[in-house]
């Protein structure tokens, strides 16, 4: 018996099925949940008495593609990037519609990889560590002739905190610090959104990293950055701090940390209210409160002036 979501159209079921072979056949069509940019979800066929598993992202904020209306092709373009390098589990790029002409809204279709994501895992020790090495796999694979690059989101001399921290001054000098100096660093192929959220897990290792859109060059610690603000909004700074160590351990001399890194992502963060991030409650994470993202970005923070301080 089928099982198809109403909440994927005609149109685009046909363009799927155009993709990957005429005579295939929908066997079922599920959302995917933890993504909150995209409609996301998975498209089971059946090709030649064969069952497949793609995974179809439409882009259906009109806002985010009026602002960057290549990402359909930027997605498609940091899989076939990341592809190149053997060890890094991405999916398989099968097309894409730039400008929704075909599928409806501009979309991906991709392969889909074995595994879950996992948020709250029982062995932090390796749930850290294979995170590590998966982001060290990605940080080694060729940036020559990469066309998208690395740009901070927010500006710093724009935020202002007041509203909702405890330590508004604190944040000024962390705003200050980040638009008065900027390091020079080594060019790397990198997620731009390396979190938890975006990582499977299959058998206690990592199966498969996903979300490339905004794959860009720049700096590595911007992705160890995001992926440790992450962490410490999610399960505090001690976390956080795990996942540094263990990428610098993995990383070796490839790696400079630098905590301006840390502090460009973590203003990013910063620029709007704290609050839960509604793909940990759909991926059924519960107990985060929005306090409690108050609380834990502003200790964030406060370790992070503690290195620069320490400099």
């Amino acid at each position: 018996m089928l099982s198809t979501s109403s909440t994927l159209s005609d149109r685009a079921q046909s363009w799927v099925i155009d993709a990957v072979h005429p005579n295939a056949r929908v066997l079922s069509i599920q959302r995917l949940l933890g993504g909150i940019s995209s409609l996301v979800h998975s498209v089971t066929l059946e090709v030649e008495g064969e069952e497949r598993a793609y995974v179809l992202r439409m882009f259906d904020s009109e806002n985010w593609v009026k602002h960057m209306p290549d990402l359909a092709y930027h997605e498609a373009e940091s899989l076939r990037r990341a592809a190149q390098n053997a060890i890094v589990p991405t999916p398989e790029i099968i097309a894409f519609d730039q400008t929704g002409d075909q599928c409806g809204t501009p979309a991906v279709l991709m392969s889909r990889l074995e595994g879950r994501v996992v948020l709250e895992p029982a062995d932090t020790s390796q749930w850290l560590n294979g995170m590590a090495q998966a982001l060290t796999r990605i940080h080694a694979v060729d940036v020559n002739d990469y066309p998208w690059t690395f740009y901070p989101y927010c500006d710093p001399s724009s935020l202002d905190t007041s509203s909702w921290s405890k330590f508004p001054d604190k944040w000024r000098i962390v705003a200050d610090y980040v638009a008065g100096r900027q390091p020079a660093f080594t060019k790397r192929f990198i997620h731009r959104d390396y979190h938890p959220a975006n990582i499977l897990w299959n058998n206690s290792e990592v199966s498969g990293i996903v979300d490339w859109v905004n794959g860009c060059i720049g700096p590595a610690g911007i992705d160890v950055g995001h992926c440790r603000v992450n962490l410490a909004a999610l399960h505090g700074v001690r976390t956080a701090d795990g996942f540094l160590d263990a990428y610098r351990s993995l990383a070796g001399d490839s790696f400079t940390y630098d905590p301006y890194w840390d502090l460009v992502t973590l203003i990013d963060f910063g620029c709007w209210q704290p609050e839960v991030y509604g793909g940990w409650t759909a991926l059924g994470v519960t107990g985060l409160t929005n306090e409690m993202m108050v609380e834990r970005l502003d200790s964030y923070m406060l370790s992070l002036l503690d290195r620069i301080s320490d400099l």
